[in-house]
C-alpha cells in the first residue's frame, strides 16, 4: 500500500504540460472529460461550497465515485491582477475512498484553464454545427489562449475574431498565440464585440468582471451560432443579455450550481435546460437544426477537475516529474498516533521521515 501522497507543484505542472505540448494536452483532456461525462451518473455532485467576500470568491469542489475521491481548492478575485496575483489559483486532491490516503496533491491554477477550455471544445463538438470555421472570442484574459487554442487544435477553427476594451490585453493575446504557432492571419483584432461576433460561427464570452454585463448584444447574434459562456460564474456574475438567453436552447453541466452561478440566474428557476453529459451518452438531443442557436452556460464543475486530477497523474507519473510527499503520518503502529512525538523527540524535534 502506497505511504506517500504524490505531488506535483505549479513549476513541474507547467513543465509538464510544455514537455508534453499545449495541443497534446488538451487532447488529453478532451478524451477524459468525454470518457467522464459518459459515467456522470457514477459520481456524487453537489454544488460547490463558495464563501463570498467583496474582492471574490473562495470555493471548494468536491465529488466522488465508487474508487476515488476528489476536490479542488479555487479562487477568483478580479482585483487580483493590481497586487500582482493571478485572479485565479487552484489546486487538487486526489485520494482513495476505500483507506482515505490522499493519493496525488497538484496545483491545479494552469491546468484549470486547460481544462476550462477542453470542456467548452467538448460542449462545442457536440453543440455547434460540424463545419463551424470562426471563433468571436470576447475577452482576452487569462483564459483567452486556452480558448484560441482548444478550438483551433480540436475543433478546427480558421478565423479568431477577439474584442478585449484593453489594447494590452489584445497584444498580449496576440503575441502568445504567435508563440504557440497560430499565424497572424488568423487572429482579427477587432474594435468592438459587435465587430467580433458578425459572421462568426462560435462565439465565447471570458470576461472577468463580477457583475451583470451584457457583453454581446443579442441583436448582433446569427441564428446558428453556438455560444460558450464562461466568464459568469458566481451570483451577481453573468455576460449575457437575457433576451439572447430567451432565444437559445440551454445547456448545462449540473443545474442546481448553474441556476445559482451561471446566466441561468436571469431566468426563472424552471427554464428549461439540457444536461451536457445527456447530449454526450445519446439520452438527450443536442443542436436539433442548423438555425438552432445553441448556448453553453459553463460554470465549471468538479468532475472536470477529478477528469484533470487523474490525467495529470498518470501523465506526470510517465514523465518521471512526481515528487513525494510525508503529506500523513506513516505509524509503525496505526493505533499510536503519539508515537510521533516520541519519535520526533528523539529525532533531534524533527520527525523521521519512514518514506
Amino acid at each position: 500500500m502506497h505511504r506517500h501522497t504524490d505531488f506535483l507543484s505549479a513549476p513541474k505542472t507547467a513543465q509538464l504540460i510544455a514537455r508534453t505540448g499545449l495541443a497534446t494536452c488538451l487532447r488529453g483532456l478532451f478524451d477524459t472529460l468525454s470518457e467522464d461525462f459518459a459515467r456522470w451518473p457514477d459520481f456524487e455532485k453537489s454544488a460547490r461550497v463558495a464563501s463570498h467576500s467583496p474582492g471574490g470568491v473562495i470555493e471548494l469542489m468536491p465529488t466522488a465515485n465508487a474508487r476515488d475521491y476528489a476536490f479542488k481548492y479555487v479562487n477568483g478575485h478580479p482585483g487580483n491582477t493590481a497586487r500582482g496575483l493571478p485572479t485565479v489559483m487552484a489546486f487538487g486532491c486526489l485520494a482513495d475512498v476505500a483507506t482515505g490516503m490522499p493519493r496525488f496533491l497538484c496545483d491545479l491554477t494552469l491546468a484549470t484553464a486547460l481544462r476550462t477550455a477542453a470542456t467548452s471544445a467538448l460542449a462545442a463538438h457536440h453543440l455547434a454545427r460540424p463545419d463551424s470555421r470562426s471563433m468571436a472570442l470576447i475577452g482576452a484574459g487569462s483564459q483567452a489562449e486556452f480558448q484560441a487554442l482548444a478550438f483551433t487544435s480540436l475543433l478546427g477553427i480558421k478565423e479568431l475574431r477577439v474584442f478585449d476594451p484593453d489594447p494590452a490585453a489584445l497584444a498580449k493575446l496576440t503575441a502568445n498565440l504567435l508563440h504557440a504557432g497560430l499565424e497572424r492571419a488568423q487572429i482579427l483584432a477587432c474594435t468592438s464585440a459587435s465587430q467580433a461576433v458578425q459572421g462568426a460561427d462560435i462565439v465565447t464570452t471570458a470576461t472577468a468582471a463580477k457583475r451583470h454585463a451584457e457583453v454581446i448584444h443579442d441583436t448582433d447574434i446569427a441564428p446558428s451560432t453556438h455560444i460558450n459562456a464562461v466568464g459568469g460564474d458566481c451570483p451577481g456574475k453573468t455576460e449575457l443579455p437575457l433576451a439572447l438567453l430567451q432565444r437559445a436552447r440551454l445547456f448545462v453541466e449540473f443545474p442546481p450550481q448553474t441556476r445559482i452561478e451561471g446566466e441561468l440566474q436571469l431566468l426563472p428557476a424552471d427554464a428549461a435546460v439540457t444536461e451536457l453529459w445527456q447530449v454526450i451518452t445519446g439520452q438527450a438531443p443536442g443542436r436539433s437544426d442548423a438555425a438552432q442557436i445553441t448556448l453553453f452556460d459553463s460554470v465549471g464543475f468538479a468532475i472536470e477537475d477529478y477528469s484533470t486530477l487523474r490525467y495529470l497523474h498518470r501523465l506526470a507519473g510517465e514523465s518521471g516529474l512526481l515528487d513525494k510527499l510525508a503529506l500523513v503520518p506513516h505509524l509503525s503502529d496505526p493505533r499510536d498516533l503519539y508515537r510521533l512525538l516520541r519519535e520526533a523527540r528523539h529525532a533531534g524535534e524533527e520527525i523521521v521521515d519512514t518514506l
